[in-house]
């Protein structure tokens, strides 16, 4: 079958997709497009599209609407190719099929209660267990073969993986709290941007030294696969430690902000990366 032979090129296809709506989503809020379109499931309440009176907010915000389809169309196609298959694999694709619909419906939520933060949160860290699901299938389809790490490494995984989620959850209440709420008259946490960040910042460093510790752990016990994940996550942590200082100490320009989010959502990636090397293959 067509599809069933291009089934690893849908999966990274499925990856990069996931990863980019979290980066178009960081667009829409950095550039205050958020209720770009004021309603949903339509744009305006005569007109399921943008139209000139919205300006190019609208423009913007319809458009990140619009890629929904190109992941669903993706995910639908790997579905399909996985589907004869069968095992974790169609199941795991099932589960990112049925994800894209329910992040629309969050989404819409979203913009009806005005980017309440806290919504906005779920919605990013829905995303980012999306691109997990995702870095799963191909550990599934392609991933190294490798003994079951030792029970010392285990724990660490497991310890990064939850101190790391904790982290990105604190990166949402930190933008939640910041002046990029997605509209200038948005309503935001409440929270005080300068402790949330310290807070924030703080919970970067515990997970820098936990994975630091699971890469010389998984190194010493020979799990090479497991080592040369977790050394690759470590390099995106130091790198958006590094990023989330010259932002905070430049006023939070956009383009930074943007290239932030891109760096969580790797986080996430390898963050699910390292927790499935952990297994035997």
């Amino acid at each position: 079958m067509f599809l069933s032979r291009r089934l690893v090129p849908l999966a990274w296809a499925n990856l990069v997709a996931n990863i980019g709506i979290v980066v178009t989503g960081g667009a829409v809020r950095l550039t205050g497009s958020g209720l770009g379109c004021p309603t949903w499931p339509k744009c305006t309440e005569e007109s399921y599209t943008t139209h000139g009176a919205l300006g190019v907010h609208g423009v913007i915000e319809f458009g990140n609407r619009l890629l929904t389809y190109v992941l669903l169309a993706i995910a639908v196609a790997f579905v399909v190719a996985a589907w004869q298959r069968g095992g974790r694999v169609r199941t795991l694709g099932l589960v990112v099929l049925a994800g894209i619909p329910a992040q629309a419906v969050v989404g819409g939520i979203t913009v009806l209660t005005d980017l309440n933060p806290w919504i906005v949160a779920f919605h990013l860290l829905v995303s980012m267990a999306m691109v997990g699901v995702c870095v799963w299938i191909l550990d599934e389809l392609v991933g190294p073969a490798r003994a079951g790490a030792s029970a010392a490494a285990g724990r660490l995984a497991r310890a990064t993986f939850v101190v790391g989620w904790l982290v990105l959850w604190l990166g949402t209440v930190v933008t939640g709290s910041g002046p990029h709420s997605g509209d200038l008259d948005s309503r935001r946490t409440g929270l005080d941007p300068e402790i949330v960040s310290h807070v924030h910042g703080f919970s970067v460093w515990l997970l820098v030294l936990l994975t630091g510790a699971l890469f010389l752990t998984a190194r010493k016990h020979g799990a090479r696969a497991l080592a040369r994940f977790a050394g690759v996550l470590l390099a995106v942590e130091l790198a958006q430690g590094l990023l989330g200082y010259v932002q905070f100490f430049t006023d939070l320009p956009e383009i930074l902000v943007g290239l932030h989010m891109l760096g969580a959502a790797l986080v996430a990636a390898g963050l699910a990366r390292v927790v499935v090397t952990t297994h035997p293959r």
